[in-house]
């Protein structure tokens, strides 16, 4: 007889397993998503931080400042670190 603690799911009724593989495959699904997602929501917020986005008040006072500067490159790099999932969907 086995202590109920170390019962494998392998050792379980197949109606019991099946409820965690359907949690398990809508978790990777959720993951896909949002691996995908990232990478477009960053190169939007970069583009409306580059045309449409309020300027920071710090840098109001420098009139030839660069519109790459700041918030707008950190999406721009976010964008790019995030590719990955986008990269192994074309290949």
């Amino acid at each position: 007889m086995t202590d109920q603690m170390t019962v494998t799911c392998e050792e379980r009724p197949a109606a019991e397993n099946t409820g965690a593989k359907r949690g398990n495959a809508a978790a990777v699904g959720v993951a896909r998503f949002l691996s995908l997602a990232a990478a477009p929501i960053f190169a939007i917020m970069a583009l409306v931080s580059a045309f449409g986005g309020p300027v920071d008040m710090v840098c109001a006072s420098m009139h030839d400042a660069s519109p790459l500067g700041g918030m707008v490159a950190m999406y721009a790099l976010m964008s790019a670190f995030h590719l990955a999932p986008w990269l192994r969907l074309v290949r």
